[in-house]
């Protein structure tokens, strides 16, 4: 990566400060979620290395911290072992944020999560017993509940796997829990809905604002449209992994992050028109319950246990879809065509 010039300095809350976190090791830094992890361990102090090979992280999310001498940037790719070993030496926890972020690509290329998700957390957990690192976060995923029978779905739910992208990250979270059985290790598991905010380049919204910016007389909807998901600000949702990390003491923890509300589809893409200032467009389902195979029709979390450390989502669904619209057309970069002249 190359650092232009750096941006404006970052706000520190010294009250707020992780004390318990000297150097952070986050792979996949650079991406969405990701750069928002860096963001807050900067904020509280923290030395971070982003460890990202770039494939879909954006050097631009960590424009603001080029000249800091405590991030570092390695680019390199988690299924390289030896250079990941090499990279983990020093550092005192792990955010585990790199994975194959496309729920839908394991139909075309059924090796896809078990490399990017399985193999790839499997070389995180071999680097970090090599280097002694025993802390670990951990990007699970509500995919992992399948089509549960329970709503809200609670974590002690026994899910059935629907997909190889919930089926790579569940395997992810045996692994390391074996891991903490076996070498000491702490984990902390987070199951998320999807998130969305600042940085956001792919899912639902990001697909309709660029199908309306190439034709915005008509939007193909995945689905019959009446699919109801959660949705989470990137912000609430790193003040939730951050609330639990500073006040979860198990070995194996394992949280939802969530939303108490939900939308179907069809109202996101209500919202979206909206914000974009299109009226009339014309709706066309390909129909069927799921987008995808392996799309789960409702999902909603039960967030009890997270929000027991004091955590709440503070960001209505359809404020952060709005400001997540805003941002896309600031960023035409982002999608394929530019909204308007």
């Amino acid at each position: 990566m190359t650092c232009r010039a750096p941006g404006s300095p970052i706000s520190i809350d010294a009250a707020g400060a992780l004390k318990t976190i000297q150097r952070a090791f986050v792979t996949g830094g650079a991406g969405f979620i990701g750069s928002h992890i860096v963001d807050r361990l900067v904020e509280n102090r923290a030395a971070a290395t982003v460890y990202d090979d770039f494939s879909t992280g954006r050097p631009e999310f960590l424009e603001r911290h080029c000249g800091r001498a405590d991030v570092k940037i390695v680019t390199a790719d988690v299924l390289d072992l030896r250079q990941l070993t090499g990279a983990m030496a020093d550092h005192d926890f792990v955010f585990h944020l790199q994975a194959n972020a496309d729920l839908r690509g394991g139909v075309a290329n059924t090796r896809i999560d078990l490399e990017q998700n399985t193999l790839a957390t499997w070389n995180v957990l071999e680097a970090m017993r090599s280097k002694g690192v025993s802390r670990i976060m951990f990007a699970s995923s509500a995919a992992v509940y399948g089509e549960p029978a329970v709503f809200p779905t609670p974590e002690d739910y026994a899910p059935l796997q629907t997909s190889l992208y919930g089926a790579s990250k569940y395997a992810c979270e045996a692994m390391i829990q074996a891991y903490c059985e076996y070498f000491g290790f702490q984990s902390y598991i987070f199951r998320f809905v999807s998130w969305i905010g600042e940085r956001y380049g792919h899912g639902v919204i990001f697909d309709f604002v660029r199908k309306l910016s190439l034709n915005p007389a008509w939007l193909e909807v995945l689905g019959d449209g009446n699919q109801r998901k959660s949705y989470l600000d990137v912000i609430d949702g790193v003040n939730g992994v951050f609330s639990a990390i500073e006040r979860a003491t198990g070995q194996k923890n394992i949280f939802n992050v969530g939303h108490d509300d939900y939308l179907t589809v069809l109202e996101v893409a209500d919202i979206v028109c909206d914000e974009l200032g299109l009226k009339q467009v014309a709706y066309r389902p390909t129909g069927g319950e799921r987008g995808w195979v392996g799309d789960s029709p409702f999902v909603l979390l039960d967030t009890a246990r997270l929000k027991a450390t004091g955590w709440r989502p503070l960001t209505p669904i359809e404020e952060s879809i709005r400001r997540t619209v805003r941002y896309i057309i600031r960023n035409p970069g982002l999608a394929a065509g530019r909204f308007g002249n």
